[in-house]
């Protein structure tokens, strides 16, 4: 029997991954802060990951079920959308904590269960190569570094057998699109510096998110991740063509084409 953690467990992904890994024979040790009923092969974990020793909690209830882990996921995350000039000092540190100190938190404490053979998957965004657009930023970054930091771990357990991948995201049709949805709907109403740009931006977003996919396809690239032989490092799902386009440009003429279409004429 082979034995897996998420976290996140319970959002949209997390959760279509958590079933369809337990149809797929794993059991699974769902983490979240809320969390559901135990289920057949699913075993529900309250853990807060921004939190060590809630983190340590969680791995002595699975130590006590199993000594050997085939894979570590990772979906805990959230999205914000705001001005980096702007954002309050706690919205900042919160979503780092979430983001990224999350996921060290986790395979720090949990890796003595991954033996040879073993896979981490990190799920970042289709935003992490690419160049942040104007109040996106802090989301950006943090998973940015999140990919980053993933790469460094590849580099440093691929010593010791264990696989890490990361799924490079695009708009996937759970909760966390409604809630960027309002994010950015407040973002508008409360920005006393950028109420212009952030209305035409507004524009922008709404058609980006139309053009999403169901969090069934990321519970089958997960799957195939873990079922690979030697699985690759970054894999994308719904990458946009526009951001592809925009970040081929050189940095001046992104710059350029972004003032063009959020700026007011008369600026």
């Amino acid at each position: 029997m082979k034995y897996a953690v998420v976290t996140g467990a319970y959002g949209g992904m997390g959760y279509k991954t958590v079933k369809a890994l337990a149809g797929a024979g794993f059991t699974v040790f769902a983490l979240d802060k809320n969390v559901g009923q135990a289920e057949e092969r699913i075993v529900p974990i309250r853990t807060d990951v921004t939190d060590a020793e809630s983190v340590k909690s969680a791995f002595e209830v699975v130590k006590a079920v199993t000594d050997e882990l085939f894979a570590v996921i990772h979906f805990a995350g959230v999205y914000m959308l705001d001005s980096l000039i702007e954002m309050p000092d706690a919205d900042f540190e919160r979503i780092f904590r979430i983001n990224f100190f999350g996921a060290f938190y986790v395979n720090k404490t949990f890796k003595p269960l991954l033996k040879k053979g073993g896979r981490i998957v990190m799920t970042t965004s289709e935003l992490a190569p690419l160049d942040p657009l104007p109040f996106t930023g802090v989301y950006a970054v943090t998973k940015s570094a999140l990919d980053k930091y993933a790469y460094s771990l590849k580099m440093e357990l691929q010593l010791l057998g264990v696989f890490v991948s990361v799924i490079r995201a695009g708009a996937v049709s759970t909760g966390m699109l409604g809630v960027s949805t309002a994010a950015l709907e407040k973002f508008c109403e409360k920005t006393a510096v950028y109420r212009y740009n952030a209305a035409k931006f507004r524009k922008i977003v709404n058609g980006v998110e139309a053009k999403s996919v169901p969090p069934e396809k990321i519970a089958e690239k997960t799957l195939k991740i873990l079922r690979a032989k030697n699985p690759k490092f970054a894999y994308s799902v719904n990458r946009n063509k526009l951001l592809l386009l925009l970040n081929a440009l050189p940095y001046r003429l992104q710059f350029f084409a972004i003032r063009k279409i959020l700026k007011r004429k008369d600026d």
